[in-house]
């Protein structure tokens, strides 16, 4: 099974470039009488082509006027823009705090219906009590060195969970029990959460597994990643955000999250996971 989490991306590139050779090859240049038209070093059409290089909007424009195209343009730029979308750094998303990165995905928690999400080893945002969220997201901004908005990125977070109470979408959530294990803030912010989670279950549009670590494995864990409908993912690394919207690759995520699904204990099951946690906390 393909997991690599940037494969997407690489395919991507070597999607558009196929893309651009294929537009080259009836005018009967080579790559590198295309490179030097453009006035670019020899090489760099060739890695164009073979998704080394992703293209700058100046170097599609430089295509399509050599090639004769210019009515695919803006086909072509929304495809690269697309693609630089996939892998973005953290350093990119982050440079001004934590808020911008909170606001971006407001629109697709907007339009999507179906959640499915998985975590490892923390609480998803759309469960967080803002204790935890803020405990959480001040040790980010801590490690990482960024600008401090913490109370304005929380105040985000919290406000994208009306969707929580949308009774027209639906959510489904699988954690490790490592998640409620885990503790960001004293004990008291993370009864609060725990306390929040046994709240969340029994919510008549969420369904809520909790992996126990005493499981036999049959699926192994894997980054966090969430699942938007059937139509995007997007998980996160230690330096980057992965989009992936190739659907081969949704497919992967979904049946991932299948298997991890057979794997956790939902109903009463779950909640003696989380209430064994508290118990823990003493």
């Amino acid at each position: 099974m393909k997991t690599s989490p940037s494969s997407a991306v690489e395919e991507a590139r070597a999607a558009l470039g196929r893309r651009l050779r294929d537009m080259r090859k009836p005018t009967g240049l080579s790559a590198r009488a295309l490179a030097a038209r453009a006035g670019w070093h020899e090489s760099k059409a060739s890695r164009i082509e073979n998704g080394k290089t992703m293209p700058s909007d100046a170097d599609l424009i430089a295509y399509v006027t050599l090639c004769g195209a210019p009515g695919a343009l803006e086909d072509l730029r929304a495809t690269a823009h697309g693609i630089d979308q996939m892998y973005v750094e953290w350093k990119t998303i982050q440079k001004a705090g934590l808020t911008a990165g909170q606001e971006a995905h407001v629109p697709l928690y907007a339009r999507t219906q179906r959640f499915r999400i998985y975590e490892a080893s923390v609480v998803p945002g759309l469960l967080q009590t803002e204790g935890y969220a803020t405990t959480m997201m001040s040790r980010i901004i801590a490690f990482r060195r960024i600008p401090d908005d913490v109370e304005s990125a929380v105040k985000v977070r919290m406000r994208r969970q009306r969707y929580m109470r949308d009774g027209h979408r639906h959510f489904s959530f699988i954690l490790e029990e490592a998640a409620l294990r885990a503790r960001f803030g004293g004990p008291e912010v993370m009864a609060a959460q725990l306390g929040h989670l046994l709240q969340v279950a029994v919510m008549p549009n969420v369904s809520l597994g909790v992996v126990p670590m005493t499981a036999e494995r049959t699926m192994w864990p894997v980054e966090g990643f969430w699942i938007f409908d059937d139509l995007q993912v997007i998980t996160e690394l230690a330096t980057a955000q992965i989009t992936v919207k190739q659907p081969s690759e949704i497919d992967i995520y979904a049946h991932m999250f299948s298997e991890l699904a057979r794997l956790a204990c939902v109903g009463q099951a779950a909640r003696s996971l989380i209430v064994d946690a508290v118990a823990a906390l003493r």
